[in-house]
């Protein structure tokens, strides 16, 4: 299930040959996976997929909690509040929709003109942003909304919209304090957008391909990207320095940086269209482990009948879970092996 890469001292790699526990493989979507989420304790995961349905299960033992249901289209995105409380989901269906987590009943449903593409609440729970897709003649924009203020609900006016008329936008998350958004491009750039103004602080372009996803480390100070120009490059959330890089022979779809070691993981594989001309192995379907620092890659482990989606550590790092093409969500456990392991120079 684990490979170990590289080379390793024979104690090294007996150490670490069997560092995987049998994955706990979650079936509750018809269509593959688009994105998954641990709440800020780690005991729920939240899945959505290109079906209409989001899923919450229990992350210790794979069981479903429940489902939300409403949305009439493929659900790109979905977020929870610090204290699990609200979720919030976009799709296809030109609408981002709010929920109570517990019972599954729809707070607010927010309408737009094209698909929203991805979604966020702030640190405080209390502001959400989601941006829309460039389709059908509408431009993409980024929407503010704050919770406190049922008007905006009410009227379907946010705040403050920021129009992206060069590239859309393809993943966002918040930075600290809820301060700005750091936005990947279709075109691969990185932009900082005020929460406040709108206004774009700061920019920057290492990948020169698109961002299918970027994720933050658990602190905020650090963001991770994954690119379709097959590498995922770490960065400083505030200034959007340029820290360290990690390179694949194919694209990068997802990446994850560790809680508690110096691990990054990337799921990634070809393009989803090109899956039924080559075998599982050739398509290079692993989960890809790095350590942050050397940028070397020590691990991969197999598992899915399809490219990886989408990758998220739990929030303690002793196991990590990824969705694929294939439609299955897998939660894959550490031995303790695994938190052992140093990287010999």
């Amino acid at each position: 299930m684990w490979r170990i890469l590289g080379c390793w001292s024979p104690s090294t790699l007996s150490m670490l040959s069997c560092t995987m526990l049998k994955p706990i493989l979650l079936q509750g979507h018809e269509r593959s996976i688009t994105q998954i989420k641990y709440n800020r304790e780690g005991d729920l995961i939240f899945s959505v997929a290109k079906d209409t349905v989001a899923n919450v299960w229990y992350s210790v033992n794979g069981e479903r909690l429940g489902t939300y249901n409403g949305h009439t289209g493929a659900l790109w995105c979905v977020d929870c509040d610090w204290d699990t409380k609200n979720v919030l989901t976009g799709s296809a269906d030109n609408s981002c929709r709010l929920w109570d987590c517990e019972t599954g009943k729809q707070l607010a449903m927010l309408n737009t003109s094209s698909a929203v593409r991805t979604c966020g609440f702030d640190f405080s729970g209390n502001i959400i942003m989601f941006s829309t897709d460039k389709q059908m003649g509408y431009q993409c924009f980024l929407n503010y909304f704050d919770l406190r203020d049922p008007q905006q609900i009410e009227d379907n006016q946010p705040y403050l919209t920021v129009p992206c008329a060069e590239s859309k936008i393809t993943s966002a998350v918040w930075g600290p304090l809820g301060e700005f958004v750091i936005a990947g491009h279709e075109n691969g750039e990185i932009n900082q957008f005020s929460a406040k103004s709108g206004e774009v602080l700061k920019k920057v372009k290492e990948h020169n391909k698109q961002i299918n996803d970027i994720q933050t480390s658990v602190d905020l100070t650090m963001v991770i990207t994954a690119s379709k120009d097959c590498s995922s490059k770490l960065f400083d959330s505030t200034t959007l320095d340029h820290i360290k890089s990690f390179k694949t022979e194919r694209p990068v779809n997802s990446a994850a940086i560790s809680p508690i070691m110096d691990h990054v993981v990337m799921g990634g594989g070809q393009e989803a269209m090109e899956v039924t001309t080559t075998s599982t192995r050739i398509g290079k379907f692993e989960a890809r482990f790095f350590h942050a620092a050397y940028e070397e890659e020590f691990g991969r482990v197999k598992g899915h009948f399809g490219p990886i989606n989408c990758v998220a550590f739990h929030p303690d790092g002793k196991s990590y879970s990824s969705g694929g093409e294939d439609g299955y969500t897998r939660i894959h456990h550490f031995d303790p092996q695994y938190f052992d392991f140093e990287l010999e120079a």
